[in-house]
């Protein structure tokens, strides 16, 4: 994977195409232990981009926050839906991921033509899906969408940790962190938490 920024390529392409709105999607917390996975949509302005954010897992917290404030004033549309822990534990989460997404993109205000998709598999939606593998990366819009989600479960993650001491949702965004999984050793889990996953499968 190159180190240049993402592009708007792949959306003047399909704007080329015919298409009127393009819309960028990605998912944040696939991977954690506790708290819902969470999916965003974002359709930019070809006339006014952001300045090409990077991929959200390569900026600091404060660029983050930075870049999602400049996407949410510049954007045309964006949404940011989730799947619970209740569904991830139900349908797996790699469906729920795909639910998320699915939910983002009909939650926009605006219904996009075609829909560009970080990774391989691309959610039921109505209108041309397009997968990208690395998208977050090399797409303009799924890097808008990858910090909007990020930004968007990030601070929910810190808001929880209020209503269930002890986890430093805070600081781990409930991923399994040493002290993470510590914490669930010697206190349990909480209903926040993803029954499904990893040492969490013990108190089932």
């Amino acid at each position: 994977m190159s180190g240049d920024a993402p592009t708007f390529d792949n959306e003047r392409a399909l704007l080329r195409d015919g298409c009127a709105w393009v819309a960028g999607v990605d998912e944040v917390g696939r991977g954690p232990l506790a708290g819902p996975v969470f999916a965003a949509a974002a359709i930019l302005d070809p006339a006014d981009l952001p300045r090409s954010p990077r991929d959200s897992k390569a900026l600091t917290e404060a660029q983050r926050e930075n870049a999602f404030a400049e996407i949410m004033e510049k954007a045309l549309a964006v949404a940011v839906a989730s799947a619970s822990c209740a569904e991830i534990d139900a349908i797996n989460i790699r469906a729920a991921s795909l639910l998320a997404m699915r939910r983002a993109v009909l939650a926009l205000a605006l219904r996009p033509d075609a829909a560009l998709i970080d990774g391989r598999d691309a959610p039921d939606v109505p209108m041309r899906a397009v997968p990208v593998i690395g998208g977050d990366a090399i797409v303009l819009s799924i890097a808008a969408a990858s910090i909007v989600a990020k930004v968007t479960r990030d601070r929910l993650m810190t808001r929880l940790d209020a209503h269930c001491p002890g986890y430093g949702f805070a600081s781990h965004k409930g991923y399994a962190a040493a002290a993470h999984r510590a914490a669930i050793t010697r206190q349990g889990p909480s209903r926040f938490h993803r029954m499904s996953f990893g040492l969490l499968k013990t108190f089932a």
